[in-house]
């Protein structure tokens, strides 16, 4: 503790905020769910299915209305459509509904210490003890197990440097005010990179083969170019270009299939799961109109051991796959890309038990 003290005065902490940090103390549940996130081990399909309930839809095109005049001026401000924001807020909280109820202090001071990555974690709990030093934030305050607080779900050092008081009260009010929440995380989102007035997802329909090795996350191309290949829009040809997009297969070729755009990025710096940014992504599209989409039949995928499997083999082939966890990450995805080229299988990045066999 001396040394997190000594870093916590130096960073500019007050006494006051040390005095809270002071009183933190180790939990063990915390690091029970850092070690167990399983939910990130589904299909897209599957955990959009788990999080975009009809209730959570409906919850959130309500919401869009009640707090109409709040998320036009979001837009107004930093340009982010309220469907996306909405989108997040569902997500994360339910709309504010469940926050989370791990101490916040206590959970930050653990992950500091004992924790996979304490250097990402240092930095938010020096904020959250500049944040008790102005009185922000109440050193009692509670979220999620990562020291996530408020509706958003944003993590302190964003609450410190990008809070906006939405609804001039002259406080900042991430946990109980709507205006407050949403124009913060608007200011977050826009400072992230979001192109105003751009999309960020689009259900295509694939009409032929295609050079299925295009189909990756980083390669855009103008929407004429996806049309050579057979990509359509669900009400005929693609329209004029959005800008670059790159199409993104979730399951595979036979799968549901999506044209991601610039803003999609945006997605993935929110959360660094693809799983989860397609989800929130695809879960903004439907409150901005657009309908469910269509699941496909793709090829069966591999259960979480036989992924395991998989790594290990890519890992004997000299692939960096990190940790060997099961987890269809981004490591794993282009690997498997790589090795369907190899073995002249279409290059949809998608693991299938043919692809383990022949490994």
């Amino acid at each position: 503790m001396d040394n997190l003290t000594k870093e916590a005065r130096e960073a500019g902490v007050g006494e006051k905020g040390i005095a809270e940090l002071h009183k933190a103390s180790l939990e063990q549940k915390v690091l029970d769910r850092d070690r167990k996130q399983t939910v990130f081990n589904l299909t897209f399909t599957d955990f959009s299915k788990r999080l975009i309930s009809e209730a959570r839809l409906k919850n959130g095109q309500s919401n869009l209305i009640k707090h109409a005049d709040v998320f036009k001026k979001v837009e107004d401000t930093y340009g982010v459509p309220g469907p996306v924001l909405a989108a997040f807020w569902g997500l994360e909280t339910d709309y504010g509904a469940i926050q989370g109820d791990f101490d916040t202090l206590n959970a930050l001071v653990t992950l500091s210490y004992d924790c996979r990555r304490p250097d990402l974690f240092r930095p938010q709990l020096i904020a959250l003890l500049k944040l008790f030093d102005t009185g922000v934030v109440d050193a009692a305050t509670t979220g999620a197990w990562a020291g996530e607080i408020g509706m958003m779900q944003l993590l302190p050092k964003d609450y410190l440097e990008r809070g906006v008081d939405g609804d001039g009260d002259g406080k900042v009010d991430l946990k109980n005010s709507v205006p407050d929440a949403m124009m913060t995380a608007g200011r977050m989102i826009s400072e992230l990179g979001w192109k105003r007035g751009e999309p960020w997802l689009e259900e295509v329909r694939i009409t032929k083969d295609l050079p299925w090795e295009e189909s990756i996350r980083t390669n855009r191309k103008p929407h004429s170019w996806w049309a050579e290949q057979g990509v359509v829009g669900l009400k005929g040809p693609l329209g004029p270009d959005d800008g670059d997009a790159s199409l993104l297969l979730p399951l595979g070729r036979k799968g549901p299939a999506f044209l991601s755009y610039a803003n999609f990025d945006i997605f993935v710096e929110w959360n660094k799961s693809i799983v989860y940014a397609t989800t929130a992504a695809y879960f903004a599209t439907r409150l901005a109109g657009a309908p469910a989409f269509n699941p496909g039949n793709p090829d069966q995928g591999l259960t979480q051991e036989q992924m395991k499997e998989l790594q290990t083999k890519l890992q004997a082939r000299g692939y960096d796959m990190g940790k060997i966890d099961g987890v269809f990450g981004v490591l794993t995805r282009d690997a498997v890309r790589t090795e369907q080229l190899r073995l002249g299988m279409p290059a949809d990045s998608w693991p299938t038990p043919e692809l383990l066999e022949k490994l």
